[in-house]
């Protein structure tokens, strides 16, 4: 019963819901007692999700890249709660592929998610914090702020973009004075959710990268930082890894974890282009775990 009730009051705004780590995070939280707001695309999905979760958790259908859809989200939130103690900025997509083979509505568009995405969520939900006086703000970005990905560019700009995006947010709040205002980046390594099923993919060849990280050791690590925020986080042993070593020898890392990455993507199995759900969602992949590590076992 302790555990249930252990987040009794707290309200926590999450995006990208329908799947993987936000679908994950919202399910544990849920059942630790705190107010959830789950919000996706897939409505029916997101909606399932929240009736799962008890009378406390609602669903806002929202597409991150549009800051109506935000704005609806931020409303929604203060309506049914009166406040928003953490905001986590979860939903992101991946785009793969030669940088000049992809379309370049695709790549724009995978900034627009995942980077304005993020953008528009942290404005709200620190324009909320602000007239509070407090709130913790968890980004997440991955490995790929730490380490670029030839054939993922585009999303590797992204990525970049969240991590500075998220220090630069940090700086302010201490130079403001608000002191009880949290600014959390975190850094997963590559995570066995269902991202392969939605991700553009114009490299001619499945998605198999890895090795892949089990989703809850994802899950754990954000909802760790709402008791305990820190300004970044590197998600795992990999992760942690290619940090440090890419500080020490930042071209040397650079280099042998892009050619590793590419090299197990030329060596999958062939796939036709597809955008995935850079516009329109999927009906596939909705569990918080993905079938990459067993797919990973069976090539080896």
């Amino acid at each position: 019963m302790a555990t249930e009730i252990k987040r009794a009051g707290l309200t926590v705004v999450i995006t990208g819901t329908s799947s993987g780590i936000g679908k994950g995070v919202a399910q544990q939280l849920a059942a630790q007692g705190a107010n959830v707001v789950v919000a996706a695309r897939r409505t029916k999905g997101i909606e399932a999700l929240a009736e799962s979760c008890g009378p406390n958790a609602i669903a806002v259908t929202a597409d991150v890249s549009r800051e109506e859809d935000i704005a609806k989200l931020y409303e929604a939130a203060v309506d049914a709660f009166s406040k928003i103690d953490v905001w986590i900025n979860n939903a992101g997509i991946g785009t793969y592929g030669s940088f000049t083979d992809t379309p370049l509505k695709d790549l724009n568009r995978t900034v627009e998610i995942n980077f304005l995405g993020t953008i528009y969520g942290s404005h709200y939900a620190l324009k909320q914090f602000k007239k509070q006086g407090y709130g913790t703000l968890i980004n997440v970005s991955s490995f790929a702020s730490k380490t670029p990905l030839p054939f993922g560019a585009a999303y590797t700009g992204s990525k970049y973009g969240i991590s500075g995006l998220s220090n630069g947010l940090h700086q302010e709040m201490r130079m403001d004075g608000f002191d009880d205002i949290h600014i959390c980046s975190v850094d997963p390594w590559v995570t066995d959710t269902p991202w392969t099923k939605h991700a553009g993919n114009y490299s001619g060849h499945e998605i198999l990268v890895g090795p892949a990280d089990d989703p809850q050791k994802v899950v754990d690590t954000i909802i760790g930082l709402i008791d305990n925020p820190k300004k970044s986080v590197e998600i795992g042993a990999k992760s942690k890894g290619i940090a440090i070593a890419g500080s020490l020898m930042p071209k040397t890392t650079k280099g042998s974890t892009g050619r590793t990455l590419f090299n197990m993507i030329q060596e999958a199995p062939p796939a036709p282009p597809t955008s995935g759900s850079l516009y329109e969602s999927s009906p596939e992949g909705t569990s918080v775990s993905g079938d990459l590590r067993e797919r990973l076992k069976t090539k080896t």
